[in-house]
């Protein structure tokens, strides 16, 4: 035993505070004694056992290097140091329940609302979904969402105006982490009265690399993917910022494009656009959350990405 041990009775005053002061739980325990004055009492109290109540009462006696508790067949007073150390509890206790109350107003300002980033087509066809099942969750969680490509949803992500991302490119941006949530796939369309919606045979892809097309401006995830799939592309047709502005115009029979089969689902039902096959190459995509690095989501962002796992 140390010189201090043998001053105190109890160890050396050494190391992080953590370790010389007694936690919570003794705190509290120590407190409910000295209100009841028994040591059965405060056990049931705090929902343990009577031994396990004596056990952590002379741990933290040893801890402290002093006795806390008288105990006889009439009940346990305190001694005059646990009197005192009990006024020290009381501080301690009282100061971590304010504590918990301030970390508890910053997970309800938290939980208030969600801001989400989404490439267009996740904004456009998924997400509203998701989204009318998370009110469900959480009615009182207001939801804003800003569309964008993808490079603007990293953007946003990495500037904190955004606590989830959705985006639809080949590689995720740098500074992110992501999960796969869904998988999609690129089909030509084209206006019924177009050349390549009379075809009788598969469109090259060399044909379709060389041919100006209608397409998202850069930046966005389809036009990642489908340049990287053709090994580049063709000067624009025209070039725009939505999926529904390029639909209107290849419906309108400006052109051909690219999107994404989701987007199209309801035009190719009513044959207002039609789908040419493509030989020669793959234009599958993964549909992926972002969030910064090493800051898994949190409260609404977490319940939400859990939905789109459904």
């Amino acid at each position: 035993m140390s010189n201090a041990d043998e001053q105190t009775g109890g160890p050396a005053v050494t190391g992080s505070v953590a370790h010389r002061v007694p936690d919570l739980g003794a705190l509290e325990l120590l407190l409910a004694v000295a209100r009841l004055g028994s040591l059965g009492g405060a056990a049931r109290e705090l929902g343990i056992t009577q031994p396990a109540a004596s056990s952590r009462i002379r741990s933290m006696e040893r801890q402290l290097g002093v006795a806390l508790v008288d105990r006889s067949p009439r009940g346990s007073r305190l001694t005059d140091a646990g009197a005192l150390v009990t006024d020290w509890a009381r501080r301690i206790v009282e100061a971590a329940e304010a504590f918990d109350v301030g970390a508890q107003a910053l997970r309800d300002r938290r939980d208030s609302r969600l801001r989400v980033a989404a490439s267009m087509t996740i904004a456009e066809y998924l997400l509203p979904g998701w989204l009318l099942a998370l009110r469900a969750q959480r009615p009182d969680t207001a939801v804003s969402l800003h569309a964008g490509n993808s490079t603007v949803v990293a953007e946003r992500l990495l500037s904190d105006e955004a606590d989830l991302g959705f985006v639809e490119g080949l590689s995720v941006p740098a500074g992110l982490d992501s999960a796969v949530i869904a998988h999609d796939r690129l089909i030509v369309v084209t206006a019924p009265g177009h050349a390549w919606a009379r075809r009788r045979r598969s469109l090259a892809a060399e044909e379709l690399a060389s041919t100006p097309l209608i397409l998202r401006e850069k930046g966005s995830g389809t036009r990642q993917v489908l340049d990287a799939a053709l090994g580049g592309l063709a000067r624009p047709l025209i070039e725009l910022s939505s999926t529904t502005a390029v639909k209107a115009a290849v419906v309108s029979g400006a052109g051909p494009a690219v999107l994404s089969e989701l987007a199209v689902g309801e035009e190719l039902a009513m044959r207002r656009l039609v789908s040419v096959p493509v030989e020669g190459v793959a234009l599958a995509r993964d549909l992926r959350a972002v969030w910064p690095t090493g800051h898994r989501p949190t409260g609404p962002a977490r319940d939400l990405l859990s939905l789109t796992r459904g």
